[in-house]
């Protein structure tokens, strides 16, 4: 769905601005002082909005912060002078525009629920000219949406999206809270066995040195807990219903392949011998589907399911054909 290139994080900025001050409006308390820098100094690579706040070159009310320190509304914030990548108009065909339209499954006035399909990056940037929120947000015309978490490109599924910065920063608070509710399925390799229903293993990011992350079992890492239920067997897979406890990246599928039966279609974290043969079969995606989210929404509770497509359903055909 995205094409095109555009600057990656790494990008040298061109145009220079000068340094000035800005007051945190009622709409931005409480955001993160980086998401406020990204949204204020368009087109300025993340790696050097992080880079200004290290030196102490931003400062808020004066005084230094570090990167995750939430604003309040009246604050003055000081943006020194930064050179500018220009920045171009994300324009998504409309054709694929109306696509992401049809996907989404809840419009409430705070928020969007879409059930995102597997291929499709959530956001433009690395090579991507543009991802699904930009697609949403073009079909709707709301430049305001943004995702309140995200998925892996290759992963399917329910998808959030706060409708304004307020509901956006509210939404990732229930996330950060561990107050929403998170199901999975997935198709993994092999039989699991029916004594490993929480897998409890500490998971530590790593850059390699192309720049892609990759998750480790790490005693060093942070915390993260992952519920396993068997659901169907098959002759070779399982299918498998998964729920979080956290919510670590790449958390399912490192968690999956640590207990010996990684994830179908997973080229990051599987097999490669198993996966050729599952796409030999027919089976050529990552089989990870975000099947449900759940959590209080101002009094109301919001439970919402997203079916998985019919390329989905016809792969465990051919396997219960097998």
């Amino acid at each position: 769905m995205a094409s095109g290139r555009q600057p990656s994080d790494e990008a040298v900025p061109m145009e220079a601005s000068r340094p000035r001050h800005e007051r945190v409006t009622a709409d931005e308390d409480g955001q993160r002082i980086d998401n406020f820098l990204i949204k204020r100094c368009t087109g300025v690579p993340r790696s050097h909005v992080y880079r200004l706040i290290r030196k102490g070159e931003v400062r808020v009310d004066g005084r230094r912060v570090k990167q995750t320190r939430k604003l309040v509304a009246g604050e003055q914030v000081r943006i020194p002078a930064i050179q500018l990548q220009p920045q171009q108009d994300v324009t998504v065909p409309d054709k694929l525009a109306a696509a992401a339209g049809k996907a989404i499954i809840v419009e409430h006035p705070d928020f969007l629920l879409v059930n995102k399909p597997a291929g499709i990056a959530v956001h433009g940037g690395s090579g991507l000219a543009f991802g699904f929120i930009d697609a949403i947000r073009q079909h709707l015309k709301e430049p305001k949406l943004e995702l309140a978490h995200r998925l892996d490109r290759a992963t399917s599924g329910c998808l959030l999206i706060g409708r304004s910065l307020k509901a956006n920063r509210q939404l990732q608070d229930l996330f950060r809270q561990r107050t929403v509710i998170k199901r999975y399925i997935a198709l993994v390799d092999g039989c699991w066995p029916d004594d490993i229903r929480l897998v409890d293993a500490p998971l530590k990011k790593n850059v390699e040195k192309a720049g892609e992350r990759r998750v480790t079992v790490d005693s060093q890492g942070q915390e993260a807990r992952t519920r396993f239920f068997i659901r169907q067997r098959f002759e070779q897979a399982t299918l498998m219903e998964v729920e979080l406890d956290t919510g670590r990246t790449h958390q399912i599928r490192v968690h999956a392949r640590h207990s010996g039966h990684p994830i179908v279609g997973d080229t990051r974290y599987g097999d490669n011998s198993s996966n050729t043969r599952f796409r030999q079969a027919g089976l050529s995606r990552l089989f990870l589907h975000s099947s449900e989210l759940a959590f209080d929404w101002q009094g109301e509770r919001i439970t919402v399911q997203a079916p998985v497509d019919s390329a989905w359903e016809e792969s465990l055909r051919a396997l219960r054909e097998q």
